[in-house]
């Protein structure tokens, strides 16, 4: 197991390395940049100005170099300026345009590795405070989605797979296609319609979640955690209804019901845990889905989240603020793929890791 562990983690600090240089790459091609030095500075700067701009920001070095210098491993740019006819300097480690002497003392490493993620250009913080804030906000929200969506869809996937083409086996699978094929945006104007609209008279939740950033409550925070726990539901349970129903006609099952073994004890003891190998693989995936996939619900709700704050990145070339947002993606993905293959080895004895 430990062998296996390494050369997981081997892969995924591979993989993560490739998918942060290409994310870094796209977002510093020179339309970016150039939309970038506009926004910051005039949007009616010429080419001249345009490329004056970056180069006194250290954005036209060669992306190879920027990449190492982002991520730690190479020492951050410098420059000499001229400013009241003193010279000062300026660079990636360096807080403004400072006296030689203490440019000297300034760190000469500053990046992802370092703790140093940037200076957000939209929200004027650093990007660290950010992404630790978002990221907690959403982390709630998928804590409870988790609690609602996972314990439900087990219940209906193992209800309905306990006896395949029953009249309860085709009213849940029902349900759960049903749940699947409505996509989050629909589901959710719906709920506010009915629930948090006065044009219906179901006053029950608040129809945005603003307050429950500062104060969640069951009025204010239900309804987006609904509406995310009803779309991923309907797919565990139908991925635990077909493990279930497999299981159910397997040839132990066929034999303990021979034997006598009551129905209870055949579904409790005997399939179940089973039947739970094929969606525990389904259930860990929900949590990358759930950090960037939540993107409609937490701007439908007005719900400053991680995903929130990945549109705003996108929309606004916050270029530092989108490569950690990329790069926290990336680390849950492969961490989440990890703790899946772990969690398959030991739910399947069959399953070998050598």
């Amino acid at each position: 197991m430990g062998l296996f562990f390494l050369r997981r983690l081997g892969v995924m600090l591979l993989t993560a390395l490739c998918l942060t240089f290409i994310v870094f790459f796209l977002t510093n091609l020179y339309p970016n940049l150039e939309k970038l030095a506009k926004a910051q500075g005039n949007m009616r700067m010429t080419d001249t100005e345009v490329t004056q701009w970056l180069g006194n920001r250290g954005y036209l070095e060669p992306v190879p170099l920027k990449y190492a210098q982002w991520l730690g491993v190479a020492p951050g740019w410098t420059q000499e300026v001229t400013s009241g006819g003193e010279t000062r300097i300026r660079g990636r480690c360096i807080d403004g345009d400072v006296a030689p002497e203490i440019a000297a003392e300034a760190p000469r490493f500053c990046g992802v590795l370092q703790g140093d993620w940037g200076y957000s250009t939209v929200f004027r913080e650093n990007v660290s405070d950010i992404i630790a804030t978002r990221l907690g906000l959403t982390g709630y929200l998928m804590l409870w989605v988790m609690l609602l969506m996972v314990p439900t869809a087990l219940l209906v996937g193992v209800l309905a797979g306990m006896r395949e083409g029953s009249r309860t086996d085709r009213t849940l699978s029902t349900f759960a296609i049903t749940t699947t094929a409505t996509p989050e945006y629909v589901s959710g104007v719906i709920l506010i319609a009915v629930f948090a609209s006065s044009a219906v008279g179901l006053r029950w939740f608040k129809g945005t979640a603003t307050a429950a950033m500062d104060n969640p409550t069951f009025e204010n925070f239900f309804l987006p955690v609904l509406t995310i726990a009803l779309y991923g539901m309907g797919y565990i349970a139908r991925m635990t209804r077909a493990s279930m129903a497999e299981v159910m006609t397997a040839q132990y099952i066929r034999t303990a019901r021979l034997k006598g073994v009551s129905f209870p004890n055949i579904v409790m003891k005997h399939a179940l845990r089973n039947a739970l190998i094929a969606p525990f693989t389904v259930i860990m995936l929900q949590f990358p889905w759930l950090l960037n996939g939540v993107v409609i619900v937490e701007t439908l709700f007005n719900y400053k989240g991680f995903g929130w704050t990945l549109v705003q990145a996108a929309g606004n070339n916050d270029i530092e603020l989108l490569l950690a947002v990329s790069v926290v993606s990336v680390i849950v993905v492969l961490v989440t793929q990890l703790i899946s293959d772990i969690g398959y080895v030991y739910l399947n004895p069959r399953i070998s890791v050598t």
